[in-house]
């Protein structure tokens, strides 16, 4: 069952953040087409703060039915509309992904790709992702690369496609979470503070062409 116009959507953000991850928005939506939905900026409950989205942000998202039952689908901002209130466009789940079990689970997908790195004390090194999404990486670290929580970095990211094809996605970001391993190494999240839509578009590609390389 899909939603319906002036319903009102309870949204997190999935931005490599789990405090930010936590926080819960409200919107409703204005106008539904044949791929997406149309829907208002969405404001924090409690404080009325407008939460400002970006291409690819990746969305988790519980709307209301009759005797209160809550169906959860996972979607991803694909752009804006400015009507006589901007509005965010969010892509259109299939029916069958809607449901009345929570899923956690963003568009992000598991992927080893080559990733360089340069922190704003001037560190530069090669590492592997662990998983990429259109809100974030995650990529580990050798022990003696000394990174810390709130760190701002600049990255760029080797992209490869099923048609052989490369791209090289460069990104500012924030290093959110570190994860140690029995191993000595760690685990080093980071969630994007700048990156152009086109280059976010080429990491949600290669995200979309993981998940059927999964499904099949």
């Amino acid at each position: 069952m899909y939603p319906k116009i002036s319903d009102v959507l309870y949204i997190s953000v999935d931005s490599g953040d789990e405090k930010e991850t936590g926080i819960q928005y409200k919107s409703r939506i204005a106008d539904i087409d044949e791929d997406s939905m149309l829907i208002e900026v969405p404001i924090q409950e409690g404080s009325g703060q407008l939460k400002k989205l970006f291409v690819g942000d990746e969305l988790s998202i519980y709307f209301m039915t009759e005797g209160g039952v809550k169906n959860y689908f996972n979607s991803y901002v694909t752009g804006f509309k400015q009507d006589v209130i901007r509005m965010v466009r969010i892509r259109k789940p299939d029916p069958d992904s809607i449901g009345k079990i929570q899923r956690r689970s963003f568009l992000r997908v598991n992927g080893e790709l080559e990733v360089a790195v340069k922190t704003d004390k001037q560190l530069r090194f090669l590492a592997r992702t662990d998983d990429v999404g259109g809100g974030g990486i995650s990529f580990y670290c050798d022990a003696e690369h000394q990174v810390a929580e709130g760190e701002k970095v600049s990255c760029w990211v080797v992209v490869p496609y099923k048609n052989a094809s490369l791209e090289h996605v460069p990104f500012d970001g924030e290093i959110v979470r570190i994860k140690a391993l029995d191993n000595g190494r760690k685990i080093v999240m980071v969630k994007f503070t700048a990156i152009a839509d086109m280059e976010r578009q080429k990491l949600i590609k290669y995200c979309f062409e993981r998940q059927l390389d999964f499904r099949r």
